[in-house]
């Protein structure tokens, strides 16, 4: 079984409502950042993706369970692994955890490699998916 890839996030001001809890749309944006940082430590950065293999990676669809809030200052930790892995697309399971184990997100998201130029599905390139889905065995 392949392991988690993890990313620590903090919970600043700016990421949180009047009652200091986190806005329900920018748990979106950690489990963004945490995708493009696996991406970056396996050694692909995404402007680079896209000037030289010529794909960028959207969102085709996310499903989410908000199951608890974090709150201003929390330290969390965003997590994410590869559930399925299409010819041209990623779905990955990703949770949002305070540690030391209390799930506060549970989401599935699926992303599409797409042509950069066309934004029409495009294979995703072997070496990436190659290092993506042996990252952790």
């Amino acid at each position: 079984m392949l392991s988690i890839f993890e990313w620590p996030v903090r919970v600043y001001y700016e990421d949180t409502d009047a009652g200091g809890v986190v806005y329900y749309a920018n748990y979106l944006k950690y489990l963004e950042r945490a995708r493009t940082e696996w991406l970056r430590k396996l050694g692909f950065e995404q402007d680079l993706l896209m000037r030289e293999s010529g794909i960028v990676f959207a969102v085709r669809r996310v499903e989410i369970d908000y199951l608890l809030p974090a709150r201003l200052d929390d330290a969390l930790s965003v997590q994410a692994e590869i559930a399925a892995a299409g010819r041209a697309s990623l779905t990955f399971a990703q949770r949002i955890v305070r540690p030391p184990g209390t799930e506060l997100i549970r989401a599935t998201v699926k992303v599409a490699c797409l042509d950069r130029e066309k934004f029409r599905p495009a294979a995703i390139p072997p070496l990436i998916r190659e290092k993506l889905i042996h990252a952790h065995e």
